[in-house]
Order: structure tokens, then sequence, then C-alpha cells
């Protein structure tokens, strides 16, 4: 039988629809045959499957486990939990595949899906062959079964066993409702010292704030608590645990490429003049600090399957996102697990005999910069813009890297748009030396979209 999703859910990362607008369990059903068609037809037979607490979860996840056993594949459940948990299983289980069913930290009506295929990421071209599978009806056919593997526990001993701090610290930790809840209540119980867990009941409404700490209004209830508490410092996840966010001792937020600059300076420790990858919307301060602290910094481009694709392909032991991303191959796996970064950044400083995270932060350069600018774009038109642009600064022979749309050095710092591959919308971003420099930027920035017939908000 012959499935067609909805045009709008097929992504470049994963997919992601609207429950009962354009996802339905009959579209997990026509995933579940189409990677298991693939996963077959690789000669493989043997998928994980994980899911959130997302209310219309338990539903995708049993159409999907369906649609796995209808092409003769052996699933292995392995319940709910965060993101990287199935990850983790593909890889120890040594699976052919791996489905986990997520809606991320989109809002509580969506859903989507992650997948990873003989052990590395499962994304554009891969994804868009599960269509193609799908409206042709062409499914291998068999009968497979489903077997329960409950691997929370060893998953959480794994990510504990490396952490390697020397004093016990206060933290105050914030699931956000999310799928990390009952895994990282079982973490802090291994971990020395004293800690609070906020919002770690796992509740797809999410009744306190949104999980996505990305977003500074969303982390000001772990700032408090911090605060109230002394403690030396906040940890927050997004809504499937593979994005971190980072509070200091002082309540202050630390950024994706902030938290890459302390794990790196550790890491380069023991692996000295090794590769870290950050995304192109990192700041010129990190790949300075690398640089400073004898390492090779490398930029890539924004994603989490392409960030990880690249590592694996440069043999690099650390790299990160500004979104919170963050990915360790040095004695981990390689995929993106907050869990695991937050056990790592909390042995880093429980080693530091008189320096705090705060301190840490602070003797950082301190830039100018705009938070991400994201901006409504059409599909068909986001990349003509940012090609546009390119070819005018091309012309005018600026001082440009397009790795991944455009970014722009001048003296008074940098400036970045990019299209984004996920929506509809464009990116932009600007850092400088000074608030007049940033002024300069963001002029400059607004003058080529307005040339392109974009309005910059």
């Amino acid at each position: 039988m012959t499935h067609n999703f909805h045009p709008t859910i097929l992504r470049e990362y994963d997919i992601r629809g609207i429950v009962g607008e354009t996802l339905f369990a009959a579209d997990a059903f026509a995933i579940g045959k189409a990677f298991g068609t693939k996963v077959r037809r690789a000669g493989g037979s043997v998928v994980c499957v994980g899911w959130d607490g997302r209310l219309s979860s338990p539903e995708m996840s049993a159409a999907v486990v369906e649609g796995l056993e209808a092409t003769g594949c052996t699933v292995r459940r392995i319940g709910r939990g965060p993101t990287p948990m199935l990850y983790y299983a593909a890889k120890v289980r040594e699976a052919d595949g791996g489905i986990m069913i997520t809606g991320s930290h989109n809002p509580p009506n969506h859903n989507g899906f992650k997948m990873v295929f003989q052990g590395r990421p499962f994304f554009g071209p891969d994804i868009k062959e599960l269509g193609v599978l799908a409206a042709a009806g062409d499914f291998v056919r068999g009968e497979g079964k489903a077997v329960d593997d409950a691997i929370a526990d060893e998953y959480v001993a794994r990510v504990a066993a490396d952490y390697d701090g020397t004093r016990p610290l206060k933290v105050v930790w914030d699931a956000g409702n999310g799928a990390t809840g009952e895994v990282l209540e079982d973490l802090v119980k291994r971990l020395p010292g004293s800690h609070t867990v906020l919002f770690g009941t796992i509740d797809g409404t999410f009744p306190n704030h949104h999980p996505d700490p990305t977003e500074p209004h969303n982390l000001v209830a772990l700032q408090d608590a911090v605060l109230a508490q002394g403690a030396d410092l906040g940890v927050a996840f997004d809504g499937d645990g593979d994005r971190i966010g980072v509070i200091d001792g002082e309540g202050r937020i630390l950024w994706g490429d902030q938290i890459l600059v302390v794990l790196a300076e550790d890491l380069l420790k023991t692996c000295p003049g090794a590769a870290v990858i950050a995304d192109v919307k990192a700041s010129k301060v990190f790949f300075d600090e690398v640089a400073r602290l004898g390492g090779r910094p490398i930029m890539g481009r924004t994603g989490h399957s392409l960030i990880k694709t690249q590592m694996a392909a440069l043999k690099v032991p650390l790299a990160g996102e500004m979104s919170g991303h963050i990915f360790f191959a040095d004695r981990y796996y390689g995929f993106d697990d907050a869990l695991y970064a937050a056990v790592r950044l909390l042995g880093i400083v429980a080693r530091w005999d008189k320096e705090t995270l705060a301190h840490r932060r602070d003797r950082l350069p301190q830039m100018v910069n705009t938070p991400e600018m994201r901006f409504d774009c059409p599909d068909e038109r986001k990349f003509a813009v940012v090609d546009e642009v390119k070819a005018r600064l091309r012309a005018a022979r600026a001082t440009v890297n397009d790795i991944d749309g455009v970014r722009v050095d001048t003296p008074d710092g940098w400036w970045l748009l990019r299209a984004s591959n996920t929506q509809a919308v464009l990116v932009a971003r600007c850092e400088a030396v000074s608030v007049d420099g940033l002024k300069r930027l963001r002029a400059t920035l607004e003058g080529e979209l307005a040339a392109s017939g974009v309005a910059l908000p």
C-alpha cells in the first residue's frame, strides 16, 4: 500500500509535524515500514525504538514498531527517555538502526522522529528516500517481533562512570518536565554533592516552562534557584535531552560556545593539539581561545547531523553548537548527549581548586553581540537571498566564509546570514568588540537584506 506524507514533515535532520494536522499515526506506521525496508535491504534486522514524554508519543511509537515488524525487523523497545539514551542503545546493542519518537523542544502538539542507521546519522537524502519508498509502496514484507529492553539503568551508569571531580558541588538541575526527568533523578543519586532537580516529572504539556534552554525566559526558574541556594552552577535540558543550558553561580547564562571553551580547555590537557569543532554561529572568542590553548579550532556547518558526520570523518574528539548540542568522542561515542556533557562539565568544575565557573566565564574575552535573530522568509526564497548577498559581497571583495551561508569579517567584528535547513526562516547574528561596532555591523546586514527585499526585524 502506498503512503504520501504531508510535504512539510520530511525535514533535513529529522521528521517533524503537528499531531492531528500534518502528522498522524498512519505516518508513523509508514515511517516504520520505510525505515525497516532500508534496514533489511542493507542486510540488517535489528532496530531500537525509544520515545519521549509527549502525550502522542506512546501512539506514535506503537505505530512505528508495528511498521518495523511488518518488514521482518526485530525491534528493541528501550522505553521512555531522552534521545541520547536511544543513541546509546543503538550503539551498545549493535543495532542496525534506531528511531526516537520525539518532538524535541517544539510545542506540545508537535512530534517527530530522529533516526540513526548503521552507526551514523540518518538525515538529508536518507529522509527523502523514506518518502519515495512510501509513495511507491516499495516495502519489504516480513514477520518481525518486538522485545522490551529496559536500558535506562545501564545508560545512566555509563554516563555517571566518566565523572571525575575531586570535591562535592551544589548543583540545581532543570529537566523542564521533558524526557530526561526519570534518568536525571537516577543520575544525581550517583553523583557526589548536593543536587536539586526542578520539574523532574515528565509531562508532555510542559506546565512550568517550555523545555528550550536557548531561550533566556525558560531559564529564569533555574537562575532563581541557583542564586537562592548558593549553588555552584545550574544545568538545564531541552525536551529530549540532547541540548544543554548552563547557569553559573552568579545566575548568568553560559552560551553554547562558552560551554565549549570550558570543555575544550580541559580536553586539550589530555589531547594536546586536538581539533575542536564549533558551528558557524559561534563567537570569535571560541576560535581564538581554542587556538590559544594549543588546539585546532574548526568552523563547521550548523546542524547536529552535519557536526556528527564531520566529527567522524575528521576523527575529532569534541564539538558543539551554539544551540547547546555537545558531542564527545574522546571517551564517549560521538553523539550529542546533554546529560553526559553535564557530567563532564561538573567533573571539570569540581577539579578546580580556586576557580569557579563564574570566574572562568569572566576570564573569557568580552564581546558585544546580538542574540540569534530568526525571521520569516519563504522556503523558495531563503537560499536565493543568501546567494544574492554572497554575490554582492564577493563583488565588493569582502572577507567572506561561505561554509554555511555567509560569515563576514570586518574590522568591527563579524556578521552572519544563513538559511535554516528546517524552517522557512533566515538566521542572522552579529558580534563586535564595541557597541558602536555592533551598530555598524547590524546596519551593514540590514542594508544587504534590504537590497534583496527582506526587512531585518
